[in-house]
Order: C-alpha cells, then sequence, then structure tokens
C-alpha cells in the first residue's frame, strides 16, 4: 500500500516518480508551472510599474494613463508593458506618443527599481507600447449603436403606415 503524499507546487519530478506517471505527464505538469510563475511574474511587474507611473515618475510627458497589461516572454528576458492613457485628453494620440516617449526616457530608472523591489537578479528588457483597445471597443460600441437605431427607424416609419 502507497503511502499517503503531501503534494507541493515545487515537486513535480518527485510526485510523477511517486505516481510512476510518464515522461509526457512531466512534462506537461512542468509547462504549466512554468506559465503560472510567468503570469505571477507579468503580474508583479505590472503592479510594480503602475504604482511607479503613478506616484513616482515625475516627466512632464507622462499624461494620467495605467499599466493595462503586461507580456512576459516566455524566456523571461523581455517585457511588453501595455499603457492606456485617460480618453479625457484632448489630443489622445499626442498624448500616447508623449508618454510612450517619457516612459522610455526612465526605463533605466523602471528597471533599477524593478530589480530592488523584487529583489531578482534579473529584471527583462522593457518595451512600453500604447493600448489603443479601450478606444477601439468604444468605436466598436458606438457604431453598433448607430447600426441598432437605423435598423429600429425603418420599422418604425413602416408600422404606423400599416
Amino acid at each position: 500500500m502507497r503511502q499517503p503524499i503531501h503534494i507541493h507546487a515545487k515537486t513535480p519530478l518527485l510526485l510523477a516518480t511517486h505516481l510512476r506517471c510518464s515522461s509526457l505527464a512531466l512534462l506537461c505538469c512542468m509547462v504549466y508551472q512554468a506559465r503560472r510563475q510567468r503570469c505571477r511574474r507579468a503580474e508583479t511587474l505590472r503592479l510594480e510599474i503602475g504604482t511607479m507611473i503613478e506616484g513616482e515618475l515625475v516627466d512632464p510627458r507622462i499624461a494620467n494613463c495605467y499599466v493595462s497589461e503586461v507580456s512576459l516572454n516566455p524566456g523571461g528576458k523581455s517585457a511588453r508593458v501595455y499603457v492606456a492613457v485617460d480618453s479625457a485628453v484632448p489630443d489622445i494620440v499626442k498624448a500616447e506618443l508623449d508618454t510612450i516617449a517619457g516612459l522610455e526616457a526612465a526605463k533605466g530608472y523602471i528597471r533599477y527599481e524593478l530589480k530592488e523591489r523584487m529583489g531578482v537578479r534579473h529584471v527583462p528588457d522593457l518595451a512600453f507600447l500604447a493600448d489603443r483597445s479601450g478606444r477601439f471597443q468604444a468605436r466598436i460600441v458606438e457604431l453598433m449603436d448607430r447600426s441598432r437605431k437605423r435598423q429600429k427607424t425603418p420599422a418604425a416609419q413602416e408600422a404606423p403606415a400599416e
């Protein structure tokens, strides 16, 4: 009879050998753990960079913005940081360009602070990109509303004629 084991997230090899699993199951378990670790690290980067943008960076080019997503490459050597600028700005395209330029100028400081805060040896190279998905989504909703209104108006005109 097998002894009950305590499963720990960092012991897939021990678990696989104890259960006599195939190497494919072991590989799947390791890939799953690597993906979870990458997601946790990306979320930590998102929170820390967002905190820096809110309070520590004083570059006048950086508009009111937030970090919407951090996409970490599988090797962990580089990351894409998607920044969404507040839509209340009069010229949003210029504000996006200025914000990205300000963040690129502060990239060295951001990486240094991330290294100190996270306590890691290597911080990924950061590439700042404007996140326009919110604006595109708002435009799609606006176009769909127009389409719905057009469909309702001919139906409303035909109904009283009968």
